[in-house]
């Protein structure tokens, strides 16, 4: 009788020990997202074919999710003139919210580093060629100003050794390359500090530098990955212009 009890008391135990906790079986809290913007930009080589590999570069970095693609657009240089048409793009990226939005966006920007170096991107003088250069516009709602480390600063042989990343990025309120772009995807986002919407600082900046300053040459096929003919503007599902 008491090997049978012994038994029953031992299979018992085991079942305990093999029930899930009420704690593990709490769904995970979802990690914290933000609606990042970066803008991208190239002109040597095929242009076009490497903002199309930048693309998807982008969207296999871990955590993040593609959730938009402007047109693609064809940009004179700026600065400096004896040099090939630019192709510019913006994409909106879901990523990571880290602890802070100083920690979350400097991540993101130490990965588009990786991502330009992996492109082969050379040190060159400003506003000089590039093979691909990324840019990171906006990061939610915030507003960031924090030091960047050594290996998310700029290769731009002329900038300070201490160098900060500003975030809505410094001049891409007047810039059209960026802002036309940016309004494929966000006209009526208002990023922290400018007072206007991205449409209007596209329309300001359109006026200025002339209605055939940045045209759009082709637009995103979701479907194919790629750039097909055609300006009409194709969204993923969920583009949007959120603000988290």
């Amino acid at each position: 009788m008491a090997g049978r009890e012994h038994g029953r008391s031992s299979r018992a135990d085991a079942a305990v020990q093999t029930q899930p906790s009420a704690a593990a079986r709490r769904p995970r809290p979802r990690a914290r997202r933000v609606r990042a913007y970066v803008g991208l930009g190239a002109n040597l080589g095929d242009a076009a074919a490497t903002l199309t590999a930048g693309i998807h570069a982008l969207a296999a970095l871990p955590g993040a999710r593609l959730a938009g693609v402007s047109r693609l657009y064809a940009t004179k240089p700026v600065g400096v003139m004896d040099q090939p048409e630019f192709r510019n793009a913006v994409v909106a990226l879901d990523v990571p919210a880290g602890p802070d939005p100083e920690t979350g966006a400097l991540a993101l920007l130490l990965a588009l580093k990786m991502v330009e170096r992996a492109f082969g991107r050379q040190a060159r003088e400003r506003w000089g060629p590039r093979e691909l250069d990324l840019d990171l516009l906006v990061f939610g709602c915030h507003a960031v100003n924090v030091e960047r480390p050594s290996a998310a600063r700029s290769d731009d042989p002329a900038k300070p050794a201490v160098q900060w990343l500003q975030v809505p990025h410094a001049s891409a309120r007047e810039r059209l390359f960026v802002l036309a772009p940016l309004a494929d995807l966000a006209p009526g986002l208002r990023p922290p500090g400018w007072g206007e919407s991205v449409a209007t600082a596209r329309g300001r900046a359109k006026n200025a530098e002339g209605p055939d300053a940045a045209p759009p040459i082709a637009r995103w096929d979701p479907a194919t990955g790629g750039w097909r003919p055609g300006v009409a503007l194709m969204r993923l599902q969920d583009p949007g212009d959120k603000r988290r």
